[in-house]
């Protein structure tokens, strides 16, 4: 049986991620942000640190968020991780799901590569949610480690978010069904 240390270790591709981090600046003489307002984990979030927030983000003392793996957050307090929907599956194959701290959810990724893809194009979670088709700064030491984990695997953060909603498009039902 594996530890609890072992149990939260991140994939190596997201370590390497966390690794790197992301850059975020608010200008305000412009009252505009750059860069990406993502902080990754230096290894999943502890179980009952999600049932925590999950119940409280749900209004439903009934769910724990045990078919979620969170890796990163927001200054806002957005979460992102993977969804533990596909039986038998490895955890860097499961898709990946951003939810808001204004109530606002979808999946962004199929899977930890199409994740790295949306990180190398310059996009953070949020930012792949809200507008993948926003022009942003690539990152070339995220495109670096996307070659390395997901080679060939490249496309637009718009084609990567639409393939991934398109893949699961209940995704908002199951949540839907939990909040009170």
């Amino acid at each position: 049986m594996a530890n609890a240390s072992e149990d939260l270790a991140l994939p190596t591709a997201l370590a390497e991620v966390a690794e790197v981090g992301f850059e975020w600046e608010w200008d305000e003489e412009t009252d505009e942000a750059s860069g990406c307002d993502f902080e990754p984990y230096d290894q999943f979030e502890e179980p009952d640190r999600t049932a925590w927030w999950f119940r409280l983000w749900t209004g439903n003392q009934e769910v724990d968020g045990s078919e979620f793996r969170f890796f990163g957050t927001t200054g806002a307090g957005d979460y992102t991780g993977f969804w533990l929907v596909r039986p038998d599956t490895a955890i860097t194959d499961q898709p990946v799901v951003y939810i808001g701290s204004e109530g606002e959810y979808g999946v962004i990724a199929r899977d930890l590569g199409d994740l790295l893809w949306l990180f190398a194009a310059g996009l953070g979670p949020a930012e792949a949610f809200t507008d993948p088709g926003s022009p942003a700064e690539p990152n070339e030491a995220f495109h670096a480690i996307a070659e390395r984990h997901a080679p060939g695997r490249r496309r637009s953060p718009s084609e990567i978010v639409t393939g991934a909603r398109a893949e699961f498009p209940h995704f908002p039902d199951l949540i839907d069904a939990m909040c009170r």
